[in-house]
């Protein structure tokens, strides 16, 4: 048992785009499954959890790809009290072993396709500082952490995020970020579930099915990195008239910068907005402004600190959640920014190790460590190159075997069962790697050699 309890489910409806419910018991209708339905799946998923053994606070796992019974899942857990784990789609064998392992579920759900069922469950409000989701990102040590929200810190973030969009029910969000990502759990489940309004899903991004889906389902609202809306502009399909309906883009993650919003915002003919936050403290700070109640400051190092309602509780590993938060309660994010007499914020680099490709966070400690097992690498440092369709691509330079090459690379990776977007896309060997006077790899001159090559 990790925790207490937690509240019931706020009542919303979602669409599953490209076919009815797999549910016989639903409405089969590819206009959306009402609000009356998915309460009824709820209470009945409630029970089947329930029935086997899952009590408030017991933590229930699954790994899916994006799909109306994910928000089902979510729901039926908070009903009884029990803790959400969802595992990203893309994680490989052992990143799931780890999390299983760091998590200790009472259930895993093997197949959404069979959500177990049993008598309906009622609705049960308890304490909103229940323990509500363990969502896992990389961090900066390589070891991935699992970061804990609560009722209140999600259902505030919902709700605020409702009047900061100006959302209400004749909205409709399409969401291709992962359901395991706090992108997804936010403007996917909990968000639609306050206005309400209706969520499509997208297992998988591609440009063509988001246009189409975009059309037929009259999207109003959509949240990714900036990869997402540039594939679409390039997309062969593209015109003006197939996104009429999309009035709102918000985008975080590298590459959202002046030119990106611009040209954007002219070929959507949206409004596009900046945002900045992170699984710990979702959506802080849009087009340069904070939003609701949350305080923010830059410490004495350039490092941007934040504490509000929507910063998350702490991480599973104690040790994590001591280095992350001051003795007065701020989290430590990682980013370094700074603040004109304005008021307005600049994220201006990273404390943090971390690359964002595609707005997924990659550890460069745990893509290092990996290189680093191989018996022909001596050495190995990974750096983001800025890329303008995914933001940030992994580059390795090792020290090692000349043979070492990005086909041996990606067969590493591919053995142990990573990721496919933690994999490097480039590897570079070099004789040896360019250090700081403390000894650490000087990375800045790595980044610069990736743009001016000798």
């Amino acid at each position: 048992m990790l925790v207490p309890t937690f509240t019931s489910p706020l009542a919303s409806y979602y669409r599953r785009p490209g076919g009815p419910w797999d549910i016989p018991s639903l409405d089969a209708s590819l206009a959306g499954v009402a609000a009356p339905e998915l309460a009824d799946l709820v209470a009945r998923v409630a029970g089947g959890l329930r029935a086997r053994g899952v009590d408030a606070g017991d933590a229930v796992a699954w790994q899916s790809a994006n799909r109306d019974e994910i928000a089902v899942v979510y729901r039926a857990c908070w009903r009884i009290g029990a803790v959400a784990a969802p595992v990203h789609h893309l994680m490989g064998p052992s990143d799931v072993a780890g999390v299983l392992d760091a998590v200790q579920p009472v259930l895993v759900i093997e197949d959404l396709d069979a959500l177990p069922t049993g008598d309906p469950v009622e609705e049960v409000w308890t304490d909103a500082s229940s323990l509500a989701a363990v969502l896992f990102t990389s961090g900066s040590s390589g070891a991935p952490k699992g970061v804990l929200h609560t009722q209140a810190t999600l259902a505030y973030k919902a709700v605020q995020m409702r009047t900061a969009h100006g959302l209400g029910p004749d909205d409709c969000v399409l969401m291709p970020a992962p359901g395991a990502h706090i992108s997804g759990l936010l403007n996917g489940v909990t968000l639609p579930g306050v206005v309400p309004f209706p969520t499509v899903f997208m297992a998988r991004w591609d440009p063509e099915a988001a246009l189409a889906l975009i059309e037929r389902e009259r999207v109003t609202f959509m949240v990714g990195p900036p990869t997402f809306f540039v594939s679409m502009m390039q997309a062969r399909g593209f015109s003006r008239d197939r996104v009429a309906s999309l009035r709102l883009i918000s985008s975080g993650g590298a590459g959202v910068g002046d030119a990106f919003v611009a040209e954007a915002a002219e070929a959507f003919g949206a409004r596009v907005k900046r945002t900045y936050g992170s699984t710990e403290v979702p959506t802080i700070i849009t087009d340069g402004l904070t939003i609701g109640e949350v305080e923010v400051r830059v410490d004495g190092n350039g490092e941007l600190v934040a504490r509000g309602p929507e910063v998350c509780v702490g991480y599973l590993d104690a040790e994590q959640s001591a280095e992350a938060f001051t003795a007065d309660g701020w989290f430590r994010t990682g980013d370094l920014a700074a603040i004109d007499a304005s008021g307005a914020i600049e994220i201006v680099g990273r404390l943090k190790d971390v690359i964002i490709r595609g707005g997924e966070n990659i550890s460069t400690a745990e893509v290092e460590n990996l290189l680093e097992a191989h018996p022909g690498v001596r050495h190995a440092v990974a750096v983001g190159a800025a890329d303008p369709v995914m933001g940030e691509r992994v580059v390795a330079f090792v020290e090692g075997a000349a043979d070492f090459d990005l086909a041996a690379c990606r067969a590493w990776f591919t053995e142990r069962g990573i990721a496919r977007y933690k994999t490097p896309e480039r590897v570079i060997v070099v004789d040896t790697l360019p250090l700081l006077p403390t000894g650490k790899p000087d990375r800045t001159a790595l980044r610069a050699r990736l743009t001016n090559p000798e």
